[in-house]
């Protein structure tokens, strides 16, 4: 009992902060929950082998709550492409639960890695301002799958909700912006609960976790 009350402390504080960080910076609370729950889940001993593992999905898991008051806010200004989501979303669900089934089978250095590799991508696009302009118009049906399975793969791997990646999809296939935000906060909701499903089962022949 006394070693889960500084947890929790310092749960909740981290959530603070999560919010605060991801306000300020205007990033997806995954970048940010991913390495703060890799910190707490060291410092309470968990096991070294799966940490990165356990960190990724209680991160998806935690956006399956955010995203449906992300998207609801969207929503109602009319900022939500629902056709878009429909149309993403089959691709979107499949890419999320083979990324999570692949990142069961990678060793913490890898993932960690990966996720080392996603953050300078991230840094590299706030610093250099990269945004794609409209170019081109939504694919078809096999390139809308196409583009959800990669958003979906990469997004289960790194422990976010997708927007890092399909706000600059959907403005790059020339979605308004406020339009691409609200979508994508939309379509966070399939990547996070098809990714919470997917590190819950390949975690249930794990052996070993708290």
């Amino acid at each position: 009992m006394h070693k889960r009350e500084p947890f929790r402390h310092r749960s909740f504080l981290s959530d603070q902060a999560v919010g605060v960080i991801a306000g300020l910076l205007g990033v997806g609370g995954g970048i940010v929950i991913v390495p703060i729950l890799v910190f707490l889940f060291t410092a309470q001993g968990m096991p070294q082998d799966h940490i990165m593992q356990m960190a990724l999905g209680t991160s998806l898991g935690s956006i399956v709550f955010t995203s449906i008051s992300s998207f609801r806010a969207h929503h109602r200004r009319g900022a939500v492409h629902w056709d878009i989501v429909k149309r993403i979303a089959p691709g979107i669900i499949l890419g999320t639960l083979s990324g999570s089934w692949l990142a069961a089978g990678l060793s913490p250095t890898v993932l960690k890695a990966i996720f080392a590799c996603f953050l300078f991508y991230v840094a590299a696009q706030m610093l250099l301002n990269l945004k794609p302009k409209s170019t081109r118009r939504l694919p078809k049906a096999a390139g809308m799958f196409g583009a959800g399975g990669f958003i979906g793969l990469v997004s289960s791997m790194v422990g976010i909700g997708g927007g890092t990646l399909s706000v600059p999809f959907l403005t790059w296939c020339n979605l308004p912006v406020h339009h691409a935000i609200g979508t994508s906060a939309a379509i966070g909701f399939p990547i996070a609960v098809a990714g919470t499903l997917g590190y819950i089962a390949t975690g249930l022949s794990v052996s070993g976790l708290p």
